[in-house]
C-alpha cells in the first residue's frame, strides 16, 4: 500500500507529514517506557529490548517483500503494524514501521518521498492504533491464556488492513490529484484489502504464536497473561475436633533467571535474511492492492517520478547485477541489514536518553537528601 508521489496533493501531503512527525515524536516518548527498562520479573532491560525492536523492523521489511496473491492479477503484502505493536509495544511499533517505510523510500524508491508522511500516517500510525486498540479490547474479554493472544492477534491484524485502506480513501477524498468518484475508490480499496487482511492476519498470528511458544517473555502484548503459580496451604482436618494444622511460613520463590536473547535474536535475523534473500524470489509479481486499484480507476494518471529512481537498489534490484535472483536476493539482504542498523540505532537512542534522565534524577535526589 505504498503511496507514490503524485497521488495526493501538496497541502494534504504536508499535513500528513506534520501528523507523521508528531506521531513519531510521541512514539519516541512512549517507547521510553516500553524499552527503557523492564521490571526484574520481565527478565528484560533496555539494553536487551532495543536490539529486539530493531529485529522486528528488519523482519517486517523482509516479510513485506513476500507479496502473496489475493485475487486475479492482484497481490498483497504484510503492513506489519499489528505485528510490531504486539511484539514490542504500540509506540515502539510505530517507530519500527516508520523506519521500514523510510528505508524503502530512500534506498529502494518504494513509496514516494513527498508521500512519506502519507505512508507513515496510514501504514504505521493507523494500523498500529487500530490493531493494538482492538487487541487489548479482545484480551479484556477473552480467557487469560496464550491462545487468546494468538487469536486476538489474528483479528487485530485482519481489521488493521482495511482500516488503512479506509484511511487512504479519506486522504484521497481530501487531496486526491485525479477526479475519480470517491465511492468507487472506497469500494475497490476496502474490497481488495479485506482479502489482503486475511493474509496479514495469518502471518501475524503465526509469528506471534511462534514467539509465544519459545519466548513468551519477549511478547509485549502477552505481558501479564501468564499468571505465576501460587502455592497455598490449607488446614487438614480428620474430624470436627481436629486441631488446625500449624501455619507454615511462606517461602519466597527463587528469582527467575534472566534468559539471554542472543539465540532468539540470531534465529530471527537468519529467518529475516532467508525470507528477503531467498523467499522474495518466489513472491507474486502481480501489482499490490493499491497499485491495482490505482491502475483500474485512473488514480495513477498523475504519478510522479520517484526522486530516488537512480538509487543502486531501486525496485529491490542491485544495479549492474543481471541475474534477477541474485540481484533481488542481495538487495533484500542489504535492506534487512540497513533496517536492522537504523531500527536498533533509533531504539538505542531512546534507551540511552531514558537511562541518562533516570541517572540525572537519581543524582538530583541524592544531592537534595545530602543538603
Amino acid at each position: 500500500m505504498h503511496v507514490p508521489d503524485g497521488f495526493i496533493d501538496a497541502p494534504v501531503s504536508l499535513a500528513t507529514g506534520a501528523v507523521a512527525a508528531a506521531a513519531v515524536a510521541v512514539s519516541l516518548r512512549g517507547a521510553r517506557r516500553e524499552l527503557g527498562g523492564a521490571a526484574p520479573a520481565d527478565g528484560l532491560g533496555g539494553e536487551r529490548t532495543a536490539p529486539l525492536a530493531g529485529l522486528v523492523a528488519a523482519f517486517v521489511f523482509a516479510v513485506q517483500m513476500l507479496n502473496f496473491p489475493v485475487a486475479a492479477g492482484t497481490s498483497g503484502h504484510l503492513l506489519g503494524g499489528a505485528l510490531a505493536a504486539i511484539l514490542v509495544g504500540p509506540f515502539t511499533g510505530v517507530l519500527c514501521i516508520s523506519v521500514v517505510l523510510l528505508m524503502q523510500a530512500v534506498l529502494f524508491a518504494d513509496g514516494g518521498l513527498t508521500a512519506l508522511g502519507v505512508n507513515i500516517t496510514d501504514m504505521a500510525v493507523v494500523t498500529t492504533l487500530v490493531a493494538y486498540g482492538l487487541f487489548r479490547l479482545l484480551l479484556a474479554v477473552l480467557p487469560r491464556r496464550r491462545s487468546s493472544v494468538t487469536a486476538a492477534s489474528f483479528v487485530a491484524a485482519l481489521v488493521s488492513v482495511p482500516a488503512a485502506a479506509v484511511a487512504f480513501t479519506l486522504l484521497y477524498a481530501l487531496g486526491g490529484t485525479t477526479d475519480v468518484p470517491i465511492g468507487k475508490v472506497f469500494t475497490a480499496m476496502t474490497g481488495v484489502h479485506v482479502l489482503i487482511g486475511i493474509g496479514e492476519a495469518v502471518i501475524t498470528a503465526l509469528t506471534v504464536g511462534a514467539v509465544l511458544a519459545v519466548r513468551p517473555d519477549l511478547v509485549y502484548g502477552a505481558r501479564g497473561i501468564a499468571v505465576p503459580l501460587q502455592l497455598r496451604t490449607s488446614p487438614l482436618r480428620s474430624g470436627t475436633d481436629a486441631a488446625p494444622a500449624p501455619e507454615v511460613a511462606p517461602v519466597a520463590a527463587p528469582a527467575r533467571p534472566v534468559r539471554s536473547t542472543r539465540r532468539f535474536a540470531l534465529a530471527g535475523l537468519l529467518t529475516a535474511l532467508a525470507l528477503a534473500g531467498v523467499g522474495s524470489y518466489y513472491a507474486s509479481a502481480s501489482p499490490d492492492g493499491l497499485e491495482k486499484v490505482a491502475h483500474d480507476k485512473g488514480i495513477d494518471s498523475k504519478t510522479e517520478e520517484h526522486a530516488a529512481k537512480d538509487s543502486p537498489l531501486a525496485d529491490y534490484q542491485v544495479a549492474d547485477i543481471t541475474d534477477g535472483r541474485i540481484s533481488g536476493g542481495l538487495a533484500g539482504v542489504i535492506g534487512v541489514g540497513a533496517t536492522l542498523l537504523v531500527g536498533t540505532g533509533v531504539t538505542w537512542v531512546v534507551v540511552r536518553r531514558r537511562r541518562d534522565r533516570a541517572a540525572a534524577a537519581a543524582t538530583g535526589t541524592a544531592a537534595s537528601e545530602t543538603a
